[in-house]
């Protein structure tokens, strides 16, 4: 399988523009609320699967672009051409070790039992 450098290149673009939405959505709701910000109210955000949905959005966003771009910037060496299908794998094993990895984490938050009543 092999992908063009465009096709990667796009695919870096589409994911940019996600990282625009989801890293702003992500800031204006957790680094910038209305009160005091602490743990709590972390786990009270993330306790509802929309904010889950929106964090592993903004994982997929991150890793995409910056696996896309590392393989561009390694691959653009004259020197690795004919390791590129290799460099190609090992991005794409990268990619899905780490957002299996992050995803678990996003959804390993749970609230505590003695606070799911408190929570409309």
């Amino acid at each position: 399988m092999q992908i063009s450098h465009t096709r990667i290149f796009q695919l870096q673009r589409l994911s940019a523009i996600g990282l625009v939405i989801f890293l702003t959505t992500h800031m204006v709701v957790a680094h910038y609320p209305p009160g005091h910000l602490d743990f709590s109210r972390v786990i009270e955000r993330m306790a509802y699967p929309l904010w889950k949905g929106i964090d592993i959005l903004l994982l997929a966003s991150a890793l995409v672009h910056a696996v896309t771009g590392m393989y561009m910037v390694i691959t653009d060496v004259e020197k690795v051409g004919r390791y590129r299908q290799v460099l190609g794998w090992a991005s794409i094993i990268l990619f899905t070790v780490a957002f299996i990895y992050g995803t678990i984490t996003i959804l390993a938050f749970r609230l505590p039992a003695e606070t799911v009543n408190l929570i409309p």
